[in-house]
């Protein structure tokens, strides 16, 4: 059965270019790419739990294998561009309080009174 699943425009590009130079279609290329990723993650070689251990602090990134690292990178990465749950609260708290709640695109800070 077939479903649908939403991804960023970012991975839809690569898909798509990788889907071209591999003559696959784009379904066939995410196919093809799970079924690797599946493999990699239970191959004696990768450990997963590790790389989740090293997302938490407590395994230091350095202990990882070099293609646990890469993995690790990109998903800390992916965490690092997407606000916690604590940081949404803590620029809702400023905005309250009338405080800066971010920076502009020359480096000012802005306030909730600058209309941001």
């Amino acid at each position: 059965m077939a479903q649908s699943v939403k991804l960023s425009d970012d991975v839809m590009a690569l898909v798509r270019k990788e889907s071209e130079l591999q003559s696959r279609s784009v379904a066939g290329q995410i196919t093809h790419w799970v079924r690797i990723g599946r493999a990699i993650e239970k191959s004696g070689n990768f450990d997963h739990q590790r790389i989740s251990a090293a997302l938490e602090a407590s395994l230091a990134p350095e202990e990882l294998t070099p293609e646990e690292h890469e993995v690790w990178l990109n998903a800390f990465g992916d965490q690092m561009a997407e606000p916690s749950e604590q940081s949404k609260e803590f620029f809702a708290r400023r905005r309250k309080l009338g405080l800066g709640v971010g920076l502009s695109e020359t480096g000012e800070i802005i306030r909730e009174s600058d209309g941001s």
